[in-house]
């Protein structure tokens, strides 16, 4: 009974050891850390400066005090709720600034290593058969099923 434990306990540690070593999961663990201190940068961002000059624009108006009270003992917050709001509109924002310049970035630094590139006319057989062979494995690969 032991041994069938053991043995369990092992493949599921080296299953998440070949997990964790694959770079998507570094990636991610990086992407949250990154995200974490960027949600700091941009609740900072608007609080020091998006909402003094919302401030001016609605006459000093304090969105985390407002409320509604439909009746005695009901009251609805809906202040926070706006604040929030507008701190995911400026971070989806960012992140799709970001997302772009780097998507803008990355089409440029291939499309310089596409010029560079040889004519497949000018390559050795044996050079482009391996590549074609490298492109067949890498569509089958990105097909679904594959």
């Amino acid at each position: 009974m032991k041994n069938k434990v053991l043995s369990g306990t092992r493949g599921f540690f080296a299953e998440f050891k070949s997990f964790a070593i694959k770079g998507n999961a570094f990636e991610l663990a990086i992407a949250v850390v990154i995200g974490n201190a960027f949600s700091g940068v941009v609740n900072s961002l608007v609080k020091d400066l998006i909402t003094p000059f919302l401030g001016l624009l609605t006459n000093n108006v304090d969105f985390k005090t407002l409320e509604w009270q439909p009746y005695a003992g009901l009251v609805v917050t809906y202040g926070n709720f706006l604040q929030a709001l507008i701190n995911f509109v400026i971070v989806a924002l960012s992140i799709f600034i970001v997302f772009k310049v780097l998507v803008t970035a990355r089409k440029r630094v291939f499309e310089r290593h596409e010029e560079d590139k040889v004519p497949a006319h000018e390559k050795a057989e044996d050079v482009r058969l391996l590549e074609e062979i490298r492109d067949i494995l890498q569509r089958n690969a990105k097909e679904p099923g594959a």
